[in-house]
């Protein structure tokens, strides 16, 4: 009997390309320099040491900013937990007037953020900031410093770290059936514990997960320490920072980001077993939509209102200024005086016509541009797989582009920076660290997770059957995948890309560790017009920066979230 000959595939090769390519990548870019960073704090040439770890530990200034975040992190899960919990019912759940108005406003930090709200917040309440010049008139004696350290970072992330509940809790508050609230009612119970017993309960699997969010948020601050923080109170971040600067000193900034590592894997961990619980869920057979709750105590009522007007003011103040004084001169920023004779374009012609001024933009739109295409692209290449093939492989695929989830944007760079500064075959012997490739690889890496879980949701809501069908009329894969597939999940796709562009668009903690120095970022440029020495020329840029930012932001965010709810009320 003859052997039958085993005949090559060609129609097969592509696919075999495209797994390729996934180990490539995994290996290359989330799993080896990961595993270099630990190599590079704990051995040194061939051997073990720990001096890296006894530099640390003598170090008053690495000890001093591990202690700042630690403090730092739970103080902050207290508090944007309890204002974006205000945000929410305010919003969704008391009837409270002007509850639209007060809705966009608390919103606002959808469409800036980073170092651009701490800029914002800095103009209005740093030395000689807006409000601080009025306070230092009204008040004898009144320190201009006042805005910094601790209690300064706390107060800026607070209100800038509650987008996550105005997205997750109040999606979690439309959830609430309404026939519970009103069970209890009939039953006697008072609206404190309602809230308390029925509706909170409700939202606590969301409120856990955006906790440790906030929390990890707080472990790896950078923008706040840095602008506002003063020498008292630098954070870890800014610590890893400093030492990244200098090659001694690398072992110590890879150590620290280590330290944030493990925290977050640790913390991550927690918010998954909390997944796994599950969800509080209504048993009734006909769930009806929660309906707003007229506060009945007259003076509590009175004081809620004011309350939430307060954090309205706290939210929209640092937009509408930043907004008026991008339109004004030098002198008028200098001197925080605002006046119809100031108003001026110079400011928007400068940004529009000098090379210097828009370059970190475009170079800024460029990136986040290429980077959120390719991640959608690689994303939607290995959610087919993980579709199509529920095995080991496919697992090992989801896992390790998981990987960047795990761990904190300064580790993912200290590794990239500490692993490819020498030639790597797998990388084609290239150096990439100081290169232009460095940056847009550490956003495609930082944006994978969040992109890969929401289009995976995407993809696995399909109706199995609209593939069958295109299957059984002849149609191949690819066709099937092109003419069927990719409409359905394509508003998902590019609402993710937009969130991907709009989060890269004014990056600052990845692109500091990563920018080429003729290539600078928005995030980078923008943060060297804000230090202290800076004149009101270069102030009057940033504020044009972070409204053209907040223009596309605020477009994003429209698309993605605005157009959605008026479909809903269509329907």
């Amino acid at each position: 009997m003859k052997k039958k000959k085993m005949k090559f595939d060609s129609g097969q090769l592509p696919k075999y390309l495209i797994y390729a390519f996934f180990v490539w990548f995994i290996l290359s870019c989330l799993v080896i320099p990961n595993i270099n960073t630990i190599f590079t704090v704990f051995f040194e040439n061939g051997e073990f040491t720990l001096e890296p770890l006894q530099k640390l530990l003598s170090s008053e200034k690495a000890m001093k900013s591990l202690r700042n975040s630690c403090i730092l992190a739970p103080a902050l899960s207290v508090t944007v937990g309890f204002v974006g919990i205000s945000l929410v019912l305010i919003t969704e759940y008391f009837d409270i007037r002007g509850a639209r108005m007060l809705r966009i406003g608390y919103m606002t930090t959808l469409i800036y953020g980073g170092i651009i709200l701490v800029s914002g917040y800095k103009f209005i309440y740093g030395n000689n900031g807006f409000l601080t010049n009025i306070f230092a008139k009204v008040i004898p004696n009144f320190p201009t410093d006042w805005f910094q350290g601790f209690w300064a970072v706390l107060f800026v992330m607070t209100f800038a770290c509650t987008s996550n509940h105005m997205i997750f809790l109040r999606n979690a508050m439309r959830a609430v059936d309404f026939q519970t609230v009103e069970a209890a009612q009939n039953m006697g119970a008072s609206q404190i514990r309602i809230l308390l017993r029925v509706v909170l309960p409700v939202l606590t699997p969301s409120l856990l997960a955006v906790t440790i969010l906030t929390f990890i948020t707080g472990l790896s601050a950078t923008s706040a320490p840095l602008l506002i923080g003063g020498n008292d109170f630098q954070t870890i971040t800014p610590m890893i920072l400093t030492f990244s600067k200098t090659v001694n000193s690398r072992p110590l900034a890879a150590l620290l980001a280590l330290f944030l590592g493990i925290a977050t894997i640790l913390l991550l961990t927690v918010m998954m077993k909390i997944e796994k619980r599950g969800h509080y869920m209504s048993i009734s057979k006909v769930k009806t939509t929660i309906r707003k709750q007229k506060i009945r105590n007259p003076i509590i009522n009175v004081l809620v209102h004011i309350y939430a007007y307060i954090l309205f003011l706290i939210y929209v103040l640092p937009v509408v200024l930043i907004v008026l004084f991008s339109f004004t001169d030098a002198k008028t920023i200098a001197t925080r005086k605002l006046s119809l004779s100031a108003f001026t374009l110079d400011n928007y012609k400068t940004i529009l016509t000098e090379a210097s001024a828009y370059r970190p933009f475009i170079v800024s739109v460029i990136y986040s541009l290429l980077s959120a295409v390719a991640v959608a692209i690689l994303v939607l290449m290995a959610c087919r797989i993980i579709q199509k093939n529920k095995n080991k492989a496919s697992a090992a695929l989801e896992y390790g582009l998981l990987i960047p989830w795990l761990l904190p944007t300064t580790l993912i760079a200290i590794g990239l920076i500490t692993t490819y500064n020498t030639p790597r075959f797998w990388m084609f012997n290239k150096i990439l660290t100081g290169t232009s490739v460095i940056m847009f690889i550490g956003y495609v890496i930082i944006k994978i997770p969040f992109t890969l879980r929401m289009t995976k949701a995407a993809f696995f809501s399909l109706d199995d059957s609209l593939e069958d069908a295109a299957r059984s009329l002849g149609a191949k894969g690819f066709y099937t995948f092109r003419r069927v597939i990719l409409p359905i999940v394509l508003p998902t796709v590019l609402a993710i890309f937009a969130l991907n562009f709009n989060g890269l668009l004014g990056d600052y903690d990845m692109s500091v560790f990563m920018y080429h120095p003729l290539n600078q970022p928005l995030g980078v440029y923008i943060k060297s017009l804000t230090d202290a020495q800076t004149n009101a020329d270069n102030s009057a840029l940033s504020f044009v920066y972070a409204v053209l930012m907040m223009i596309i932001s605020g477009t994003v965010v429209y698309f993605v979230y605005g157009r959605g709810d008026k479909t809903k009320v269509k329907k």
